[in-house]
């Protein structure tokens, strides 16, 4: 049997016109579902395989979303991060569901221009970037004109783009109070305040302790990768003279990488120092001890983002989500 090579050649063997074969292939409902299913049938006994890229072009979509993981703070972050992995994990999942293909891209921006060639490119039909690292200027200045676009991150009043998160004050306030509640009195932050859910979790410890009437919290900027948040967690915490005990860490990865230095400086964890992280990922219920965290419900995370996307690509306008944060009580803290 001679292999079809295009829905001209389909539409001879079918007898019907190629706009016929056309909207058939597509699943259209202008045409009868016997007609559609016979076609279908003869596609698949004659091998023949829809040009999807001519089609997209055709009909101006890709079939593909974009999602940019911008590493403006914190260039050495690798995607094999388990915070990513877990979000990518999940959003691959939901895109899939909805029939797009998902285009992973990791961002050492260098300029301004970086999201707008991605947003003007033609190659995707929409956007989920994860994370605002320091690019919160850029990803406003974008969304004013590209409206598909969907940011994982901190929330703050008069942004312009359209962004899901935690509540990432309330979160270092619920994870302060903990600590203040179970006898902490010299507590630290261990995260790079550079990036606004940094940010906003630090200024919730803060406000914690002014409100219980404690001193400040020492801030250790820690990078988000264990190995080179290792060097000055370990450094920080081997000066007996300013030894904390009781520590906020802004992720679980830092939280999981300070459980390490305390153990190798012969301090106990919650004996001596207690110790909450952010962000509940899979790994913090296999740490010893299995470690206290404020949990980011990411399940819903990544449901807001891709239906909070699909409904922007269809000319919706959409609002900010701003989830409530959980303390999970383990036993670090």
């Amino acid at each position: 049997m001679q292999r079809v090579r295009n829905i001209k050649e389909l539409a001879e063997v079918a007898g019907v016109s190629a706009g016929t074969v056309s909207r058939a292939l597509a699943g259209s409902e202008l045409i009868s579902q016997a007609t559609r299913e016979r076609i279908q049938a003869l596609a698949r006994e004659y091998g023949f395989r829809p040009n999807v890229m001519a089609r997209n072009l055709r009909i101006q979509k890709t079939g593909a979303i974009g999602v940019l993981i911008p590493l403006g703070h914190e260039a050495g972050q690798p995607i094999s991060d388990p915070f990513f992995i877990t979000m990518l994990a999940m959003l691959a999942d939901k895109l899939t569901e909805r029939g797009y293909d998902l285009l992973l891209s990791r961002v050492i921006p260098q300029d301004m221009g970086w999201l707008e060639r991605v947003a003007t490119s033609g190659r995707v039909d929409g956007l989920i970037v994860l994370g605002q690292s320091d690019q919160a200027a850029t990803l406003d200045e974008v969304a004013r004109d590209y409206r598909p676009l969907v940011v994982w991150g901190g929330h703050k009043e008069g942004q312009v783009h359209c962004s899901v998160g935690s509540d990432n004050y309330l979160g270092g306030q619920m994870a302060a109070r903990h600590l203040i509640a179970h006898g902490c009195r010299r507590i630290a932050f261990f995260g790079d305040p550079r990036a606004l859910e940094m940010t906003q979790r630090l200024d919730g410890v803060q406000a914690a302790l002014a409100q219980a009437g404690l001193d400040r919290a020492d801030v250790v900027p820690a990078h988000l990768v264990a190995e080179l948040a290792y060097p000055d967690i370990a450094r920080y915490l081997g000066d007996a003279s300013h030894r904390p005990d009781g520590i906020v860490a802004a992720s679980d990865v830092i939280a999981m990488t300070t459980l390490r230095a305390l153990s190798e400086v012969g301090l106990s964890v919650p004996g001596d120092v207690r110790v909450v992280g952010y962000d509940n990922l899979p790994l913090s219920e296999h740490t010893v001890p299995s470690l206290t965290t404020i949990s980011q419900d990411l399940v819903a995370g990544a449901e807001h983002l891709v239906d909070m996307l699909m409904r922007r690509i269809a000319g919706e306008e959409t609002q900010s989500v701003v989830m409530a944060p959980e303390l999970v009580e383990r036993m670090s803290a």
